[in-house]
This record gives C-alpha cells, sequence and structure tokens, in this order.
C-alpha cells in the first residue's frame, strides 16, 4: 500500500484531474462502480473561485497518437463545487483531492481557504499552468513566479498541497524544485503540451485553427516518452512525492512510470477511450509486480 501524502492508498493509480467524470459514471454503472472503485484518490476537475463556460467549440481534435483538447476548465465555480458536487464526491470510497487553479495569489489563497475548512477534503492539486494575469506567463513556468505564489498562499490550507506542473517550461525539475522549497508537499506531472490543430477541409484557411480556442493541450501515448523523462528528472531533484502521468495505457506503462521515480500514476486520456481503464490498468499493474517482483503495492 503506498504512502502518499498521509494518506494510506491502496494502490498506486488514480486519475487525472478532469480525465474521468465520477458522477457521470455513478449514474451509468450505479452501485457497481463505487463496489470496484478504479482508483486509490479521486482528482476533481479543475475548479475556479467563479463559473467558467469553457471554450467555444470545437474542443476536440484526435491526432495519429493522442489527443488535443481546448476544453477550456468548464466548472459551475468554487459555490457550486461546494454546493452540488461535494455531497456526491465525498460519497466515494477513497480520498478526495480538489483541484484548485487561480490567476493570481489572492484567488489562490481563496480558494484554498475555502476548501481547507471541508473535512471531506483530503488534500488539494493546485494547477499551475494558468497564466499570470500581471505577467501573461504560466504561474508554473518560472521558479521564482511559482515560489512566489506558494509563499504567499501556502499558510492558506493545513491540507496537503500537490502541485501540478507545467511541462511547457525550460527546467521542469527547477520548477519542482522551487515548489518543494515553498512548501509543496507533492508534485504532478506531465500537464498537457502546448499543441496546435490545423483546419481541415476544402474550405480550410491557411493557418486557421480547427479548435474553437486556437491552441490545445496534446495528451495521450504520444507524450509517454516526454512524460518519462520529465517524471524522471524531477524525481532525481526533489524528495516529495511524485504523481507521474502522461500517456499511461497500461499496467506495463504505470510501471514504467513507477520506475522513473513516481509514487502514484495517474490515468488520463485512456480513460475516454475506455472508461474502465483505469480498473485495467490497476489490475495489470498488480500482475505485473506479481510476475516480475518489482513496483509490489
Amino acid at each position: 500500500m503506498p504512502s502518499f501524502c498521509g494518506l494510506e492508498l491502496e494502490h498506486p493509480i488514480v486519475n487525472g484531474s478532469g480525465t474521468y467524470d465520477v458522477i457521470a459514471a455513478r449514474r451509468a454503472f450505479g452501485e457497481a462502480l463505487i463496489e470496484s472503485f478504479p482508483f486509490s484518490a479521486f482528482v476533481s476537475k479543475t475548479i475556479t473561485l467563479e463559473p467558467r463556460a469553457g471554450n467555444p467549440p470545437p474542443r476536440l481534435f484526435e491526432t495519429p497518437a493522442g489527443l488535443i483538447n481546448s476544453i477550456g476548465l468548464p466548472n459551475k465555480g468554487l459555490q457550486g463545487y461546494l454546493e452540488r458536487d461535494l455531497p456526491e464526491l465525498a460519497a466515494l470510497p477513497v480520498p478526495l483531492i480538489t483541484n484548485v487553479m487561480g490567476s493570481t495569489a489572492a484567488e489562490i489563497a481563496a480558494l484554498l481557504e475555502a476548501v481547507d475548512d471541508r473535512d471531506e477534503i483530503a488534500a488539494v492539486e493546485l494547477n499551475v499552468s494558468c497564466p499570470n494575469v500581471r505577467t501573461g506567463l504560466d504561474i508554473g513556468a518560472d521558479p521564482r513566479e511559482l515560489a512566489a505564489v506558494l509563499d504567499a498562499v501556502r499558510r492558506r490550507t493545513s491540507k496537503p498541497l500537490i502541485v501540478k506542473l507545467t511541462p511547457n517550461t525550460a527546467d521542469v525539475a527547477l520548477v519542482a524544485e522551487a515548489a518543494e522549497a515553498s512548501g509543496a508537499d507533492a508534485v504532478s506531472l506531465i500537464n498537457t503540451l502546448r499543441a496546435f490543430a490545423p483546419a481541415v477541409g476544402p474550405d480550410a484557411v491557411a493557418g486557421e485553427a480547427w479548435l474553437g480556442g486556437g491552441t490545445g493541450g496534446l495528451s495521450g501515448p504520444a507524450i509517454r516518452a516526454v512524460a518519462l523523462a520529465q517524471v524522471s528528472a524531477v524525481a532525481r531533484r526533489v524528495t516529495i512525492p511524485v504523481v507521474g502521468m502522461g500517456g499511461v495505457q497500461s499496467g506495463a506503462h504505470a510501471a514504467q512510470m513507477l520506475g522513473a521515480g513516481a509514487t502514484l500514476v495517474a490515468v488520463g486520456t485512456e480513460s475516454f477511450r475506455d472508461p474502465a481503464a483505469g480498473a485495467r490498468i490497476r489490475d495489470e499493474l498488480r500482475d505485473f509486480s506479481a510476475k516480475s517482483g518489482s513496483f509490489a503495492r
């Protein structure tokens, strides 16, 4: 059983934020989902202070080995999450990790203070891929920017704080070190890689974007090699736990992520293709571990 930020989990497989709508899944699969829940902890989709409608369609573009999304983080906002989603998520049989995002330290502080009061929430994941309103740069792209934000907000919650890093930076390990030095209890990576999907069809204009939001984020098997490299680099530079993700499709892939230094492995895009992927990968990892004698959990 892996220990993660004070949480004793049954196995190392969790979900990537925003990739598994557990409320809809429970409506579809009923109590069978709860009886054999695929993840050892559940990570909510990103919550912002105010409700967001998300980006205009189209929002998805399939590539030969992945998926580009430009969803735009639609959500009910903090109050909507606390009043409408949290009661259902709190009924899950595993710890709940709430993912939050703000574009200023003040917004992040308000989010952390609000979730800190809720016993139903076991830990918080902070998405730092959002552009800072003042600088226009991703908060998590610059170690000094990230350190300044964390120094300002870390005391606003006593819950374990996981910082979800952006891969779109010159030195992700340096950013991870800054997160650890400023109070992060764990880091998670990789988030999606910035990508562009050109418009297609006989009437397409050269340089025109297919996605309604213009650019998007690439995920899926196309980024697995990048994810392994970044997880390995970060795990060698920090002492806090690492949640590894990016293109995990099988138990063997999960074992590779653990071998790179991850404590937990998150499944994301594969759940879109196969809603039962989390349970399958969990079971495959157990079989792989039993046969190889490695990564036993």
